[in-house]
């Protein structure tokens, strides 16, 4: 094995990302739904640090003083890396954590995605993509998007993923503090499992799958998150965000299976009057991971 080029890796990004809508189109004989999806990246990131521990232990550290358990999926993504790979080397990380729980904007995946691509560097281990991708599946679903780097359209239960572009935009995010549980959403028999099979053509902008771009105007006028009525029973804060949304003459809808709504701002607002303990962001896509060079694929 290759020595590691670096010793530290200091305000590393690890990304939000949004679904523009989703769809459930059935389910397999194993209980898994199969979906349909967009997953947009945004730039409101948890922010990671990778220091070298040549002892091989993994630590972490919580930079943020928050309620975080002793092992996330930083620490797992560590582990698993080390199996996958027998690499000797350890780490301490340093997570600042940014992003909400339970918001259905895939924070924790996120997290993992980061450390795997980070640690590939500070390990020096020179995996592909795909190999990363691999490991980044046993974690979580999302994570393979996250290391994939590229805004997607996503289908099956969250493993097909086909590049898409989508054109630049603003968007504002409200999270209330309650959650929902994403078992209990997925369990509802009042949760719509058959919509429509959807296409890239239906909602692109230009007739190449190969590169297609989102029309973005389209896709939130006629998609829709087949999870949302479901969530909003379990959680009436989607529907106070959703409504204030609106008062402000903005058209909401939750993201993922969180209890995280967003709308697309054309055009910048006041929004200050949110309820306490409501989080407000206003953020803006991006077309790539900021780590996407950090990999081959």
């Amino acid at each position: 094995m290759s020595s590691a080029p670096f010793t530290r890796l200091l305000d590393v990004p690890a990304p939000a990302k949004l679904n523009l809508f989703l769809h459930i189109t059935g389910r397999r004989a194993d209980g898994y739904h199969l979906l349909q999806s967009v997953f947009m990246l945004i730039d409101w990131c948890d922010h990671l640090h990778f220091e070298l521990r040549k002892d091989g232990h993994i630590s972490r550290e919580d930079l943020t003083q928050g309620d975080l358990p002793d092992e996330d999926l930083t620490v797992r993504a560590a582990r698993a890396l080390q199996q996958a790979t027998g690499c000797a080397h350890g780490v301490h990380i340093g997570l600042e954590k940014n992003l909400p729980a339970e918001a259905g904007m895939g924070g924790g995946s996120s997290d993992a995605a980061t450390t795997l691509l980070a640690l590939n560097r500070l390990w020096g281990l020179k995996l592909k993509r795909s190999e990363l991708a691999t490991i980044g599946l046993q974690l979580g679903a999302d994570v393979p998007f996250f290391i994939g780097g590229r805004n997607a359209w996503v289908e099956g239960v969250g493993e097909r993923l086909t590049h898409v572009g989508i054109p630049a935009a603003r968007f504002v995010v409200v999270k209330p503090p309650a959650g929902a549980s994403t078992q209990r959403i997925f369990g509802s028999p009042a949760l719509k499992r058959d919509s429509e099979t959807a296409t890239i053509r239906g909602f692109a902008a230009n007739d190449s799958r190969e590169d297609a771009v989102i029309d973005l105007q389209k896709i939130l006028a006629f998609a829709h998150n087949d999870l949302q009525p479901v969530a909003q029973a379990l959680c009436p804060d989607i529907g106070h965000c959703i409504q204030w949304l609106r008062s402000h003459g903005l058209q909401g809808r939750m993201t993922g299976s969180g209890t995280a709504v967003f709308a697309q701002m054309p055009h910048a607002k006041s929004l200050t009057d949110a309820p306490g303990g409501w989080m407000v962001r206003e953020c803006s896509n991006m077309d790539a991971h900021p780590l996407l060079d950090w990999c081959t694929d």
